[in-house]
């Protein structure tokens, strides 16, 4: 079991110094891996740039993201990737999103919701060729190229790709072609069902993905937050209409115990994020070390 740390929503926007010293500071408290995400519309990094930059100045660290798929050029995306895989000695993780549906981010992608599901079918196989060295034809809705191949590749071999999403369709696309889910905003028994359909999937399909590449994208919120308050926010939006101590655990101790209950239906991978950044993050990652760090194997 891991426990990596992530940055919620957009994050913040972090000046060099302090992206240095949150990489540090999670490496020096014995949590895996530093994720940021990709969220176009609020504050925040880029993550290829901004983990390309905590990878240099913190040797050693793993990095990951949650980036959007849908809407980018596959090539130019295949050597970004190969890359910061290279260049971070094979420390780059790596999931792919089709991205949040909701207000300016939904244009700011700039590729409709429908459309979303078949782009990330047709450019995730041609990814995967490429990342494995190949010279690569390619027509389809993600692009269209003539014998491509790229360089640097990745150092791990094969690259892993993990998916996030709760559809059924996205369910059934992970059992088909990727190496791991990673989803968010679902309950210990939801998340427990979706692993059923994708190995399901992935079996009628010659496939099996690693039991210990099933993971939680988790929001933890401060101890005391009053989940009624939040009703009517973009939090709220995105559990469609369950309640929201269902899926946001309160305070350390909630969740610890939610995590637990991930652990026993055979999830073991955690991206773990305040719902807010903390007003500093050495005492909130020590604090959460004390905490969930136990927990880690």
């Amino acid at each position: 079991m891991k426990v990596r740390i992530g940055i919620s929503g957009g994050g913040e926007s972090l000046g060099p110094d302090a992206m240095a010293a949150l990489g540090a500071a999670v490496a020096e408290t014995g949590f895996d891996s530093l994720w940021l995400p990709e969220v176009l519309t609020r504050p925040g990094p880029d993550p290829l740039v901004g983990l390309a930059w905590v990878a240099g100045a913190c040797p050693g660290l793993k990095i990951g993201t949650t980036m959007l798929l849908p809407g980018r050029n596959l090539v130019w995306l295949a050597k970004a990737v190969g890359t910061l895989d290279q260049l971070s000695g094979g420390r780059f993780l790596l999931t792919f999103v089709p991205g949040l549906a909701l207000g300016g981010e939904r244009s700011a992608i700039g590729i409709p919701g429908a459309e979303r599901g078949a782009l990330m079918d047709d450019a995730l196989p041609v990814l995967k060729r490429l990342w494995a060295g190949e010279v690569v034809s390619h027509d389809g809705p993600a692009g269209s190229f003539t014998d491509v191949s790229v360089s640097p590749q990745p150092v791990q071999v094969p690259f892993d790709v993990w998916l996030g999403g709760t559809l059924p369709a996205a369910l059934e696309r992970c059992g088909r072609l990727a190496d791991g889910w990673i989803p968010a905003f679902c309950t210990p028994e939801e998340a427990a069902d979706g692993k059923a359909v994708i190995e399901e999937v992935a079996a009628s399909h010659g496939r099996t993905i690693s039991p210990e590449h099933f993971g939680v994208s988790l929001a933890y919120a401060p101890e005391g937050t009053d989940l009624s308050a939040l009703a009517s926010t973009q939090l709220a939006r995105r559990a469609r209409g369950r309640p929201l101590e269902q899926i946001l655990p309160v305070g350390l101790s909630g969740l610890r115990a939610m995590l637990e209950r991930f652990l026993e239906v055979g999830f073991s991978k955690f991206i773990v994020r305040p719902m807010a950044p903390p007003p500093a993050w050495r005492p909130e990652l020590e604090r959460l070390a004390e905490a969930v760090g136990g927990l880690q194997t």
